[in-house]
């Protein structure tokens, strides 16, 4: 009996079991779906990452002033003092650089818009901002204009929304611009829409408000405000000699003494993006151990469907051997079978693997991601059928080879 017969026969005995190879495939496409999954939907939440740091530039940094308390040379450091309107308009001045500057501050966290008898939930960010906002934070408008610098010199009650804002109180009936809605104890008249954004915070960049800068500071009144400074570079190269600009204009605007640390935090967009690269690689780490624990437990279950296997075809074993198969096609007969059958579960396992996987991923990023077809995880996924095939099959196949024929053909 050459190769080409012990194939033939293999797969005979595969058809002529139809139940089993069925149940016994699905054991091994659920571990492989777990596996190709898992890793599926980390690529796409990662691919919904890139597209929302794309969206905001990676020529962008960000200064801030940081709001928890530190510790250096073992003593607990006060945050830093808010960065204030002052500060923020000063360093936009000197800044010598000629890069897109947006000053911002949030005017409420959890704010509350209405409109008639229409309302939101109370998590709108309430948010001060100029001309520059919109373009240097990545957002587009879907309808209506941007803040012209007239609203912003005169504090204008003129507002711009963010997409799910204008779907929670108008909902999509009503045309949202011109229309007057009331924020904050403060009436404003909406002359923009934005376009979903979505993406890294959850939604949440479609539930902001934004406002007249001028008009966010008369919100707080007496209160302290910390302003942001959000500049965008014209090329990325040019990105780390501005960041070294910024950094001295921003110690001199907030007067930090000689040798002391700086008063504030500059943050990079493209930081933020490795630091989130990091972040999934350890996922697809953890992932890859979750979807072996399951492999394993499917090639333990494979493993006893084969021995079973070998009990119930004692008989025609010995008769096999009886007319001259050797060993060596008797082991190759069990293990084509096994890896047949880990192939098939490992088709069916890919494929629930890679729509599951991408169903979690536009849940996770709000549609964002897009489509992802991991060919290296699909690849590594029917390798893995293979080893499992081998890995369930050669104990079976060595066992079945060396059953004695005589005592083989006596096997009721």
């Amino acid at each position: 009996m050459n190769l080409i017969e012990n194939i033939r026969e293999g797969l005979r005995s595969i058809a002529g079991n139809r139940l089993r190879t069925i149940l016994t495939s699905l054991i091994i496409a659920i571990g492989i779906t777990s596996l190709v999954g898992i890793l599926t939907a980390i690529d796409g939440i990662q691919n919904s990452v890139n597209s929302s740091f794309a969206g905001l530039g990676a020529n962008t940094f960000s200064i801030v002033a940081r709001q928890d308390a530190f510790r250096r040379g073992g003593r607990v450091q006060k945050q830093d003092e808010p960065i204030d309107y002052f500060q923020a308009m000063q360093f936009k001045r000197r800044f010598p650089y000629g890069a897109t500057i947006a000053v911002s501050t949030i005017a409420a966290g959890a704010a509350q818009a209405k409109f008639g008898s229409k309302k939101t939930n109370p998590n709108v960010q309430l948010t001060g901002g100029d001309a520059a906002y919109l373009a240097v934070k990545g957002y587009t408008l879907l309808s209506g204009r941007n803040l012209t610098q007239n609203d912003v010199d005169y504090g204008l009650n003129v507002a711009i929304i963010g997409s799910e804002v204008a779907n929670s109180l108008f909902e999509r009936k009503i045309n949202p611009i011109n229309q007057v809605i009331r924020v904050a104890g403060n009436q404003y008249k909406v002359v923009g829409v934005l376009a979903t954004k979505g993406g890294l915070s959850g939604g949440g960049d479609d539930r902001i408000i934004l406002i007249p800068l001028d008009n966010a500071r008369a919100l707080a009144g007496s209160q302290r405000q910390t302003f942001d400074i959000t500049a965008s570079v014209t090329s990325v190269s040019d990105q780390d000699e501005a960041i070294g600009e910024a950094r001295g204009v921003m110690r001199q605007v907030r007067r930090d003494p000689l040798g002391r640390p700086d008063s504030f935090d500059i943050e990079r967009a493209d930081e933020l993006a490795k630091e989130t690269a990091n972040i999934t690689d350890y996922l697809r780490i953890g992932g890859f151990g979750i979807g072996f624990i399951t492999l394993l437990g499917a090639a333990i279950a494979l493993l006893n469907i084969m021995l079973v296997s070998v009990t119930e075809r004692t008989r025609e074993i010995g008769i096999r051997k009886s007319l001259g198969a050797t060993p060596q096609r008797i082991r190759e007969q069990f293990l084509i079978e096994a890896i047949v059958i880990c192939i098939l579960g490992g088709v069916g396992g890919v494929v629930l693997g890679l729509g599951i996987g991408n169903l979690i991923a536009t849940l996770v990023s709000q549609g964002k991601g897009g489509f992802v077809v991991p060919w290296v995880w699909m690849g590594l996924g029917i390798v893995v059928c293979v080893a499992v095939g081998l890995f369930a099959g050669i104990y079976p196949a060595v066992r079945a080879s060396k059953l004695d024929p005589i005592e083989a053909l006596r096997y009721e």
